[in-house]
């Protein structure tokens, strides 16, 4: 391990306040907009990424202090935000469709004696959600004659690839740490300011179909 040194572990933290923010905002905007079943996904998928990114600055948080090196709060990041990016994406599509009336959920178990350790299942997880979330919400945005948040939704959805692409050639040196946070903060960022700009906009009054929010 090289290069994890307290101001960076408190970096950290910075993506997910703006990622929370942002799910806040959007989960009291889409309230009223959506039926039980997507907004438990919205909620579920929304609690599963600040979870991962939770731990994983703790895990930083602990190691640049020295207090202890938990892995485990390390290696729950993919896990739990591959799941979570997809399910916020099904609660944002569901929108759309016109039998979203219950939400199915399904636990499957895979045991296999090989030990296979690769976070490639979890990243791809992770990026289909992403990219199906922003694109939801860029969708929304130009129905709303928002180009701005249409345009910072692209932005985030870019360098929430980047992340991805870091992830993959991830080399543990200090450099990389604070270029993998730069471009979360940037990422996480551009979420937020979007979401600001659609909820200003009276995302809560919006309905689906319609091609601007509703006035009053």
């Amino acid at each position: 391990m090289n290069g994890i040194t307290v101001p960076m572990a408190l970096v950290d933290f910075i993506p997910v306040v703006f990622f929370f923010a942002a799910a806040v905002l959007l989960q009291r905007d889409l309230y009223h907009q959506m039926v039980k079943g997507a907004y438990a996904l919205l909620a579920t998928g929304s609690i599963m990424v600040l979870i991962g990114g939770l731990f994983k600055a703790t895990w930083k948080i602990l190691y640049a202090l020295q207090v202890c090196d938990y892995p485990l709060l390390s290696d729950s990041f993919f896990p739990l935000q591959g799941p979570g990016f997809l399910l916020v994406f099904l609660a944002l599509a569901g929108m759309f469709t016109p039998w979203n009336r219950k939400g199915t959920t399904t636990l499957l178990g895979v045991g296999a004696v090989p030990v296979y350790t690769s976070t490639i299942p979890f990243v791809i997880l992770q990026t289909v959600g992403c990219a199906g979330s922003q694109w939801t919400l860029f969708a929304i945005s130009l129905k709303m004659k928002q180009r701005l948040a249409a345009a910072l939704y692209v932005v985030a959805f870019v360098f929430m690839l980047g992340m991805g692409y870091l992830s993959a050639t991830f080399d543990d040196t200090s450099g990389m740490h604070w270029l993998a946070q730069c471009v979360n903060i940037v990422s996480q960022g551009a979420f937020l300011w979007a979401t600001l700009r659609l909820h200003k906009a009276g995302l809560a009054r919006w309905q689906p179909g319609s091609n601007r929010a509703a006035v009053g």
